[in-house]
């Protein structure tokens, strides 16, 4: 007999796995996991942090909603952030600390002796900076198996190597996966991260132009070493960042590469222009490349996410194009996503901005 459920939901990386924790209590749900096991793409290569202007002002709020169940559960661990600026671009920083703290976020101006007693040689040019007092490392792995555990523990089946081969629907979804399994669901939801506008053809709706990002990370040893206690580092452009990770530098070139869905590998050239970049910074000696990886990450046109039923295609919902900001948002995004398709009271953050419909 064919397997029934009131939802599948096509991928298991942190957006697929955050919804179905919010929703396996009150409905039947099953996750349809492409890869062996869940997380291996986006999920699983994140330097990810807790940064609540990271994304901008119309993320923020997303952000913001999340820092309570992050630090509840104990996933969060003091970081900091600083966004540097040359000479020159001093206005710029200062707009920046004015718009966020306007929004309630915990920033200040610092000038260049400030920066110095926490960024130790930081190169002449590097004049101002806003510190972002409240960022935090997330523990990603402990968030991920979190949402896992709770969604299974309401009753919710996580099915891998089960990519979507076709999705046909007639009243209610049939669907068939890769390895010739069939099942039915009276919602398909698409939370497949690079491969979303993929799954949205094959259920019978059209693309909304996400497109896929390459971002590059390089782990590396350097002198001094990095202190434990370094903040999180960005520049004005975003042209950077890097952060201490385990006595080691994870340092990342902010590149946004336009790639297909794909497993993602690091390029040389991105991790050269990282090392010229972190150079021009700071006056440390890089002495090891020891790793590097790639992950991708899928923004939609206008860069916000994508939540909530497809205004075409009856019984299919998005849950997908969350950039480079789904897991600091993973908790209040899983709260809107899941109110959106149970038909529940709107929640602390308001969903029209990232509803499907802006793009029909």
């Amino acid at each position: 007999m064919t397997p029934q459920f009131d939802i599948a939901i096509v991928g298991a990386g942190m957006a697929g796995a955050s919804l179905a924790a919010q929703v396996a209590g009150k409905a039947r749900v099953v996750i349809l996991e492409a890869e062996s096991q869940p997380g291996y793409h986006s999920t699983g290569r994140s330097a990810a942090f807790w940064t609540e202007s990271y994304g901008g002002p119309k993320v923020q709020p997303l952000t913001t909603a999340s820092g309570p169940f992050l630090r509840d559960n104990g996933l969060l661990r003091e970081r900091g952030a600083l966004t540097l600026a040359r000479r020159g671009r001093e206005t710029e920083v200062e707009a920046f600390v004015a718009e966020f703290t306007a929004l309630g976020v915990a920033m200040e101006l610092l000038p260049r002796e400030a920066l110095l007693a926490r960024l130790p040689g930081l190169r002449g040019d590097w004049v101002i900076g806003a510190l972002e007092t409240d960022c935090c490392d997330i523990d990603v792995a402990g968030l991920h198996q979190l949402y896992l555990g709770e969604a299974r523990r309401l009753g919710a089946e996580l099915w891998c190597r089960a990519g979507l081969a076709s999705a046909r629907r007639n009243g209610q979804w049939q669907l068939v996966l890769a390895d010739g399994r069939e099942l039915i669901c009276a919602v398909l939801v698409n939370a497949a991260g690079a491969w979303a506008d993929e799954v949205a053809s094959c259920a019978g709706a059209g693309p909304i132009g996400l497109t896929p990002y390459r971002r590059t990370v390089a782990q590396l040893r350097t002198a001094p070493d990095a202190p434990v206690d370094l903040p999180l580092v960005f520049d004005i452009d975003e042209s950077f960042y890097f952060k201490p990770e385990a006595g080691k530098l994870w340092l990342s070139p902010h590149d946004e590469t336009p790639s297909a869905p794909c497993d993602a590998a690091p390029e040389e050239y991105d991790v050269a222009l990282a090392i010229d970049r972190f150079e021009q910074v700071v006056d440390w000696r890089i002495e090891q490349v020891e790793h590097r990886w790639a992950g991708l990450r899928t923004f939609a046109p206008d860069r916000l996410p994508v939540y909530g039923f497809d205004p075409v295609q009856p019984g299919l919902f998005w849950c997908a194009g969350q950039g480079g900001f789904g897991i600091q948002t993973a908790p209040a995004a899983a709260d809107l996503a899941a109110r959106l398709l149970l038909g529940d009271l709107p929640g602390a953050v308001d969903p029209a901005p990232f509803l499907p419909d802006r793009f029909r």
